[in-house]
């Protein structure tokens, strides 16, 4: 491998690591935020109870998306120096606005949320944790424009002078029409993977401590199972779209997902192939006549551009070069997110099944299903965000920048080895810890919120860390 590929390779390894902890983050604090604006509106202890079982979860993967978040932006200027000072002016626009903005609201109220238990009224203390909810959200919305924009660069100039895209319209940046579905697509994802690991959590603690918290671990399963069930609804609407909006922007993108080498009308959507080892042309296929064509353009009869086209095209545009992506990462990962998220919902479906009309879950295999909910989604976000970047390439700016002319010139293999090399075991070691606060956590089960007895007055009592 190049430096290039070593660099890919480092930003690659970390941006999935980071991913893995963001869609918990944001679909589980809407989660904790609607148990407990449940309890300040019913006064119903169950409600407190999953507010804090849930809440703790949630801080864990929350301290741990933040350590891992401030690497990705370091790489920006180690590893890819070129890209930085071609895009700075735009792409570094809206991801000040999310550390202004999103992280400030972020931060500042979850420190009040967590530290203001018993200190801070009912309502504003539950408003606290919405405004956090929301801060999530605002941070992925600025974030996605900025990659938006890499796959569609609108509100800007290229400076003639300088040879750097110069940023003309900010409105333009953040309602760039990939931006606008990307993000509802992703929230979506990130709401499939909470609803998992809520459902998943709650019907472990009804199958092996039966009696303990019983109406409280039910009123988690039929959240968290309807909210996997919704989730992955509106992934398939927004998806929807967003085939379309991707065929019209980058339409080598969708024939990659497809692996479609020439252009059909109408063109089929191969549920499962067996290609040559270099993904060249298919051997054998599983097709469902049509379906791409609506994907792409939504008609059936609709027409697909095909790789070796838009090759011929792209030749004519930009000059000489391959610009193919990787046919088989992309057609695998895109059947990969479709597959492990759909797969996700009949388990949450089959969670539902399981306590109707007051039964206990009493399948074994639904037990040993059981860590597969909220994993399979996490996968399918991580495939489809590998897709999604894979499928850009060889850009790193869609028709600007090529991403071989975008890493650092003076960084070497020596470096990159190296602290790819310290990434992935401290990544190791952070995974390893993660994982063991969530399931000794998780195990524990709800909490007792009786109050302590008051020994002091409320005047003279410090905020305190109220897990």
């Amino acid at each position: 491998m190049d430096v290039t590929d070593l660099a890919r390779w480092q930003f690659g390894v970390t941006t999935v690591y980071h991913f893995l902890f963001v869609p918990l983050t944001i679909g589980l604090v809407f989660m904790v935020a609607a148990f407990e604006t449940a309890w300040v509106r019913t006064g119903n202890e169950k409600w407190l109870k999953l507010t804090k079982f849930y809440g703790k979860l949630f801080l864990i993967n929350f301290a741990m998306g933040l350590v891992t978040g401030i690497v990705q932006e370091f790489q920006f200027g180690m590893n890819w120096s070129e890209y930085s000072r071609f895009v700075g002016d735009v792409f570094g626009a809206p991801l000040a606005m999310e550390a202004l903005v999103a992280f400030f609201l972020e931060s500042t109220f979850l420190g009040l949320w967590i530290f203001g238990w018993d200190r801070l009224p009912k309502r504003i203390h539950a408003a606290c944790i919405w405004v956090v909810a929301v801060g999530t959200v605002l941070s992925a919305y600025f974030i996605l424009a900025a990659n938006s924009w890499m796959q569609n660069p609108v509100g800007y100039r290229i400076n003639p002078d300088t040879g750097r895209a110069e940023l003309t319209d900010i409105v333009a940046v953040l309602t760039n029409k990939v931006a606008l579905i990307t993000v509802p697509h992703t929230v979506a994802g990130c709401f499939l993977v909470a609803g998992g690991l809520v459902t998943a959590v709650a019907v472990w603690h009804l199958v092996r401590r039966p009696g303990r918290d019983t109406g409280a671990y039910r009123s988690a399963v039929k959240i968290g199972a309807w909210t996997t069930l919704v989730a992955m609804g509106a992934m398939l609407l927004t998806g929807d779209i967003q085939g379309k909006i991707m065929t019209e922007v980058q339409p080598m993108k969708m024939a990659a997902a497809e692996a479609l080498y020439e252009s059909e009308q109408p063109a089929p959507f191969s549920a499962f192939t067996v290609g040559t080892l270099d993904g060249s042309r298919p051997v054998w296929s599983v097709e469902i006549p049509g379906l791409l064509s609506f994907l792409g353009t939504g008609s059936f009869d609709g027409r697909v551009e095909g790789i070796n086209d838009l090759q011929a095209e792209y030749e004519q545009t930009y000059g000489p070069g391959d610009y193919k992506p990787n046919i088989p990462l992309t057609y695998w990962t895109f059947r990969l997110m479709i597959g492990l998220g759909s797969a996700a919902a009949l388990l949450a479906l089959w969670a539902l099944w399981a306590i109707r009309r007051g039964r206990t879950p009493g399948s074994k295999w639904l037990v040993r299903a059981l860590p597969l909910l909220p994993l399979l989604p996490l996968v399918a976000n991580s495939t489809g965000w590998i897709f999604t970047e894979m499928g850009r390439q060889p850009w790193v700016v869609f028709g600007e920048m090529k991403t071989a002319a975008a890493n650092s010139p003076n960084v070497g293999a020596a470096e990159l080895i190296t602290s790819l090399a310290v990434f992935t075991l401290l990544y190791g070691a952070l995974a390893f810890i993660e994982v063991r606060l969530l399931l000794k956590y998780a195990r524990a089960g709800l909490p007792d919120v009786t109050p302590p007895p008051v020994s002091e007055s409320e005047e003279d009592r410090p905020l305190a860390f109220a897990y």
